[in-house]
């Protein structure tokens, strides 16, 4: 079952990779700190809406010290267009202070210790791992587990469960590309509702071709 599963995600990821061969993250960022917050916003948020705030926030709010030392309130006001922004102002602060406190004003570049900090899960850290310092590592959004499970790579629906499934038969080095281009092709192809099966690049690797499984 397993070299199965290995075989047809093997397929999966080359005829992905000749879809879109250059990947990378959508979010705008300049360093590690920023990618991290910019993730941490981009919870039910669209990158392009998280793209509009960055600008203004990281011109006001510089480092983690900035952000540890702010009033709350004004970074509700910033975060506020990217939604559940009281919940993500307190987050972000409470991690910048995380990082002032345990690791010198810098971000982990360790999977442990990222989800170590508030507001931070398996899927913000691999985020910030794989853009920000290279480091291989599967990213499960709500694209990467759908898909997953209309391929039958996984029949988990649990995000942490889908990334080990999918570790298990995805080449490391490629752990971080395959995640964004199942995000690209979630939002070109196999969206949520009504995915665009016939025009689909993938459908002769589908089982489910002609249906709309969830």
């Amino acid at each position: 079952m397993t070299l199965n599963l290995r075989r047809r995600a093997d397929r999966v990821r080359k005829t992905l990779r000749s879809l879109y061969p250059e990947v990378k993250p959508q979010l705008f960022y300049r360093n590690p700190f920023e990618l991290l917050v910019a993730t941490i916003l981009s919870a039910q948020c669209t990158d392009q809406q998280v793209n509009r705030v960055t600008p203004t926030l990281f011109e006001e709010l510089r480092s983690p010290r900035d952000f540890a030392h702010a009033p709350r309130r004004r970074i509700e006001e910033l975060v506020r267009p990217t939604g559940f922004y009281r919940n993500k102002a307190k987050s972000i602060q409470n991690c910048a202070v995380a990082l002032l406190e345990n690791h010198a004003g810098e971000v982990p570049d360790n999977l442990e210790k990222l989800v170590q900090l508030p507001g931070v899960g398996r899927k913000t850290a691999n985020v910030v791992l794989g853009a920000a310092f290279n480091k291989p590592g599967i990213v499960v959004d709500t694209h990467v587990g759908r898909i997953s499970r209309r391929l039958e790579l996984t029949r988990n629906g649990d995000p942490v469960k889908v990334e080990l499934d999918l570790m298990h038969i995805v080449p490391r080095r490629d752990w971080s590309d395959f995640s964004l281009r199942l995000i690209f092709f979630g939002r070109q192809f196999c969206t949520a509702r009504k995915p665009k099966c016939p025009d689909c690049p993938l459908k002769r690797l589908c089982p489910f071709p002609d249906k709309t499984p969830g």
